[in-house]
């Protein structure tokens, strides 16, 4: 089946569920599985809306708390649930905060690893990267660099082989993503 994006819903709840229950995290970063379980359990609908939620604040490891950035958060869907990739930005500026790893994130549930599909949900992912606020009305699309997987990397690097074109942003925070120059009709 075809690898499609789709936003939380309460229908496509239960292979969310299922996946958090054995084991997985849509963070590469810390892993917020039992969290987002424990916040399922109390109400599911508070789930969907924690995950679709613009604005607030959101807290750290450290345990303080900063300005949750805009958003976009998709799920991986083959006909069940393969994992989520999301956007995150700052209207009118190409900078994160250090808090930011990067302006994509993704994660691929363990049994569907090795088919494509994180090449495949950057790829979708890059018309709704077109749609955010952009600096200065240019035409880049940020492409996922997370710090320290390698995996990601190779991604972002067989993505922008795709692309053509990849360029340094020096002006961005200090780990965050490189971009690709894609032309209007590069990945429809």
């Amino acid at each position: 089946m075809t690898l499609r994006l789709v936003p939380p819903s309460l229908a496509g709840l239960p292979g969310y569920v299922a996946a958090l229950e054995a084991g997985w995290s849509p963070s590469t970063t810390r892993d917020v599985s039992g969290q987002q379980l424990a916040l399922y359990r109390q109400h599911p609908e508070r789930l969907i809306g924690e995950l679709t939620r613009q604005g607030g604040t959101i807290a750290l490891d450290d345990g303080s708390r900063v300005e949750r950035l805009p958003n976009r958060v998709l799920w991986l869907d083959d006909g069940e649930f393969c994992g989520a990739i999301n956007l995150r930005f700052q209207p009118g500026t190409d900078a994160l905060p250090s808090y930011v790893s990067g302006h994509i994130g993704y994660a691929v549930v363990p049994w569907k690893r090795r088919r494509g599909y994180a090449t495949e949900a950057l790829r979708l992912l890059l018309p709704v990267a077109r749609e955010r606020p952009h600096s200065r009305g240019d035409t880049r699309t940020p492409t996922a660099r997370p710090s320290c997987r390698f995996g990601s990397t190779f991604q972002r690097d067989k993505l922008v082989g795709m692309a053509g074109s990849i360029y340094d942003a020096p002006h961005l925070a200090k780990n965050a993503a490189n971009f690709a120059a894609l032309t209007p009709l590069s990945f429809l």
